[in-house]
């Protein structure tokens, strides 16, 4: 992450329950190494470590350390296992939990989460195309693996994922291979047998002009022709060969101090815009759905405040009961973002009843009036609507359908808007028992002519595998 500590987690080295990860330090008895940050949110930081036993990188998620927290992280622990058990051969688009632990800090006890590294998150993915939407064959192709990895969830194991968006959603590879996974320490020999240089040589390439400078005037040689070459052929190799062995903290803790504790970074590489499109056209699909620190069971729910905002369902704004079908409304928020680049509502308000006066609006104008007894059955109905079911405090509805929306504002062909249309549609019913199964959503039209030998989830009835509540780490 590009911003600093103090933005990120709070005010002043970590404040709230984080626990101040260092680059290099190790967990678990040594076992895994920090290497670098991948993100952050309100109840853990992700950092990329290497696992010293598997020779593999991993994710690496620290939970806040307070008991409130713990027990969150216990909760998604229980579902990731139940994920993996159910899902021996790694075919259901969920990610897979490989190891957890606890770890003691100032803060507390940290619950962590070893998990599966995958790669950019469908936020990034939009971004590389400046935000205005990706081709149609990729949503679909996206829309296939979440919509499996959902039927998953829902059908076997009986579990709402409740905050399905895009940066819970992760590719399995990396859009640009040559700058990720991120590491510390020297490239590897051409014969990935040995590190490529000591803590008295080291590349060039793997530091900034300030590194190299500190270095020399320290005593330490900075050979930039081996350097080179490592890396050269470290790009080569991919993200399989670049694998920091279990002793390279220790043999560059010396170089690391040198450095006044400031890790080392390879320069990046500019990507022509020629480059950037084969990245693209070429880039595997394949994603899984991530983060499950939300989730529930269909049959106890611990919250009625679930979703972020944008892909929040009728019945969350109205605190009417809710199910799967919730996650099927995040779906089709989804599909439009990724085909768009724009949300399909956006509210906005001074405060939090205006935000959702607004975005019950801004969903009567797309869909249609919300039928009365679908919001009689909200426990904020009286709150929003008036007697006769109209909704306070709102301008006069503009209706626009969607379909327009889809060729007026996007430039949708007449026949992509009508298809795209007619599958969005069956998932934003205001009525949940009306939405679509994840199945029945795979089988729709608009999917069912995309990417061959796709396959949904196998048929096998609800299985008795997630443990009790009463499991910890």
């Amino acid at each position: 992450m590009d911003k600093s500590t103090t933005e990120e987690e709070g005010f002043g080295n970590y404040s709230g329950g984080y626990y101040s990860v260092e680059i290099g330090e190790s967990f678990n008895r040594g076992r895994y190494v920090v290497q670098s940050k991948l993100g952050w949110g309100t109840f853990s930081t992700v950092w990329l470590a290497w696992d010293t036993q598997l020779n593999r990188y991993v994710a690496l998620k620290i939970t806040k350390g307070t008991a409130r927290f713990r027990e969150y992280a216990n909760r998604e622990i229980r579902f990731l296992k139940a994920i993996a058990k159910g899902d021996p051969e790694d075919n259901e688009c969920v990610v897979k939990l490989l190891d957890n632990f606890i770890h003691s800090g100032p803060n507390g006890h940290h619950v962590c989460l070893v998990l599966e590294l995958l790669g950019d998150d469908l936020r990034t993915l939009l971004k590389h195309y400046n935000g205005k939407g990706i081709p149609l064959h990729m949503v679909k192709e996206i829309c296939f693996h979440v919509l499996r990895g959902l039927d998953y969830l829902h059908r076997r194991l009986s579990i709402i994922h409740t905050d399905l968006k895009p940066e819970n959603i992760l590719l399995l590879s990396t859009i640009d291979p040559k700058k990720y996974p991120k590491k510390i320490g020297i490239p590897l020999k051409k014969d990935k047998s040995a590190i490529a240089a000591s803590s008295s040589s080291v590349s060039s390439i793997c530091m900034t002009g300030n590194q190299q400078t500190r270095l020399k005037e320290k005593g330490i040689l900075v050979d930039q022709d081996c350097g080179k070459a490592a890396n050269d052929e470290d790009e080569k190799l991919g993200v399989e060969a670049q694998g920091v062995k279990k002793k390279t903290w220790g043999n560059f803790k010396s170089l690391y101090d040198a450095l006044d504790g400031k890790p080392l970074q390879r320069k990046r590489a500019t990507v022509s815009p020629s480059e950037k499109r084969k990245l693209l056209e070429s880039l595997d699909l394949k994603c899984k759905i991530a983060d499950l620190g939300n989730a529930c069971e269909i049959t106890k729910q611990y919250t009625s405040h679930i979703q972020t905002l944008n892909y929040r369902c009728p019945e969350t704004l109205l605190h009417s009961p809710y199910s799967t079908p919730a996650d099927i409304w995040s779906v089709a928020c989804i599909a439009f973002e990724l085909a768009t680049g724009a949300f399909l509502f956006n509210p906005q308000g001074k405060n939090s009843e205006d935000i959702v006066v607004d975005h019950l609006g801004l969903m009567m104008e797309l869909l249609g009036v919300i039928p009365k007894e679908i919001a009689l059955g909200g426990k904020l109905y009286a709150k929003f609507f008036d007697e006769n079911g109209n909704l306070k405090g709102y301008r006069r509805l503009q209706c626009r359908p969607l379909i327009n929306v889809l060729q007026e504002s996007f430039g949708f062909s007449a026949k992509d808007a009508d298809d795209f249309n007619d599958f969005l549609l069956l998932l934003l019913d205001f009525e949940p028992k009306d939405r679509p199964t994840a199945m029945q959503a795979i089988l729709h039209p608009w999917l069912t002519g995309g990417p061959p030998l796709l396959q949904p989830s196998s048929s096998q009835e609800n299985e008795e595998i997630i443990p009790q509540d009463n499991t910890t780490v």
